[in-house]
């Protein structure tokens, strides 16, 4: 029997239950939120709550009829977990609170988060953005990753830490928040335009070739 899922939901082995990965901007829960995430856990029996890889929530086990009720409850907008779109933008703590860091992870992340949120790509897009060369965002294994130095943010682009694993390649280094930004929105552009569906930006650059994408995102 095919079942097609609820929207915002992935179906569990069982063929019967459900779960979901509200959206965490930048991985930051805030007590409303806690709150509110143990209150549906113990309100709808929800048996897992993993953390994901992506510095969100699983919650696992959901009953169908009870998915629209622990949204609302919740409070949270739904994550994606399979929709051609951004998956997650993973983010360090950066200069907020942690000693290394030189950037500002968190607040580049969040502003990322809020300009891809919804948007439609080729395939799955994930982000990493680390506050310094430690990486703790992994954004070398990520779509599209940025690495904070003194001088100013490095932008890597068509990293992958699936199956085929591949290190991204830096398409732009020495830049602020904003010149970042539009970069990362260059690049996008370009993989949007020329990319196949469902082909990962880790494909794409190989198929596409590094230097014919370092030209085409470089122009202003």
């Amino acid at each position: 029997m095919n079942v097609v899922p609820p929207q915002h939901a992935i179906l569990q082995r069982d063929n019967r239950t459900y779960a979901i990965t509200p959206r965490i901007p930048a991985g930051l829960l805030h007590r409303h939120h806690l709150l509110a995430i143990a209150a549906v856990v113990e309100k709808y029996h929800i048996p897992i709550v993993k953390i994901t890889s992506g510095h969100r929530l699983a919650l696992v086990g959901i009953e169908e009829e009870d998915l629209a009720h622990v949204y609302e409850e919740l409070g949270m907008s739904p994550g994606t977990a399979t929709e051609l779109c951004l998956h997650y933008v993973q983010v360090c703590p950066g200069t907020e609170v942690c000693r290394f860091g030189v950037r500002d992870a968190l607040g580049l992340g969040i502003r990322l988060e809020g300009l891809l949120e919804g948007r439609q790509l080729p395939a799955k897009l994930k982000v990493g953005v680390s506050g310094c060369q430690f990486c703790c965002g992994e954004s070398f294994v990520r779509d599209i990753g940025l690495i904070g130095k003194k001088s100013g943010w490095t932008v890597v682009f068509g990293g992958h830490s699936g199956n085929r694993p591949r290190t991204a390649d830096t398409v732009g280094e020495d830049l602020d928040d904003d010149a970042a930004v539009a970069l990362v929105e260059r690049c996008l552009a370009c993989y949007v335009q020329l990319a196949r569906k469902r082909e990962r930006t880790s494909r794409f650059v190989e198929r596409f070739g590094v230097e014919n994408f370092r030209l085409e995102v470089g122009r202003p």
